[in-house]
């Protein structure tokens, strides 16, 4: 079973060019869902009724997990049954007669120009690590990139003259994103400090932890969350929550949405749109807040 796996894992990488992260969340999916539909037997038999899928769905929604999660759950064992069923290594695809749950219309989260700012310039820069995180916060807003964009970022995709970084999207889908003239000026100081942090270390990645090793998404995470606590925010903010930010901000200026849609890398403008939802959310917010007679 786990070599079934672990091939299916190699066709992703190579033939459908996913992430590291995606890898490692399809992984995790997968091997908690065998454990559960296959009790550690080999039996690929086991696999084949689709009550087998019903009764691992009915204990995720049991122990308390979001629809969003079930979700993506539900997303990697698909794909695994069609890899399965492919490669002839089950007779039947039982996942056709299972349907995704329906969503919870959620609008994305997103910080006030100010509380953004505040946030962006907690750090302290005097020292190397302060001014690591204040660039990762600086260019997470600046560009809208996603976390994992950022924490594999190369010093060959810095174009910092030209403003331009280049960004490998999901699906390894590349675009150039631009950064402003803040985030330029500290990603310069930032650089030309990670140069003597390193001591002519030869390493490409563009942020480091303490160790001088490539930064994780996980640890990106661990240092937003460092300063939101230390601004005392009372919303919760991840990392993407920068992201949301970006769109926001850029579309309640007056942006065109294909424009937004192509800096977020989303392959379909309907993924964008939901920014749009969020931006006459706020505006029906202020007029029921401040009209009066609304």
């Amino acid at each position: 079973m786990v070599n079934w796996l672990e091939d299916f894992l190699e066709s992703l990488k190579v033939e459908k060019n996913c992430s590291l992260h995606t890898l490692r969340s399809y992984e995790g999916d997968l091997r908690f869902f065998l454990a559960f539909t296959t009790k550690g037997q080999e039996d690929i038999k086991a696999l084949e009724s689709h009550l087998t899928i019903r009764k691992y769905l009915a204990h995720l929604q049991n122990d308390g997990y979001s629809r969003k999660s079930i979700s993506r759950k539900l997303s990697a064992i698909r794909s695994f049954y069609k890899f399965l069923y492919k490669h002839g290594l089950i007779e039947k695809n039982p996942i056709s007669k299972i349907y995704t749950p329906k969503q919870e219309k959620k609008l994305p989260k997103f910080l006030s120009v100010e509380a953004i700012t505040s946030l962006i310039e907690s750090p302290d820069t005097s020292t190397f690590l302060g001014l690591r995180d204040r660039t990762i916060m600086e260019m997470l807003y600046s560009s809208g990139i996603r976390v994992s964009e950022l924490a594999s970022m190369s010093l060959d995709d810095i174009q910092l003259g030209r403003g331009l970084v280049k960004v490998f999207g999901k699906g390894r889908k590349e675009r150039l994103c631009p950064i402003g003239g803040q985030a330029q000026d500290i990603l310069h100081n930032y650089l030309d400090a990670r140069q003597n942090f390193l001591n002519n270390n030869h390493i490409k990645a563009v942020f480091l932890n303490r160790y001088g090793k490539p930064i994780t998404d996980r640890s990106i995470r661990r240092i937003v969350d460092k300063y939101v606590e230390i601004q005392a925010l009372k919303m919760n903010v991840s990392p993407h929550t920068f992201r949301h930010s970006f769109a926001t901000h850029l579309l309640d200026r007056g942006a065109d949405l294909r424009e937004v849609q192509e800096l977020l890398g989303h392959a379909n403008v309907t993924t964008t749109q939901i920014y749009t939802h969020v931006t006459k959310e706020r505006l029906k917010s202020v007029y029921d807040n401040f009209h009066p007679r609304a």
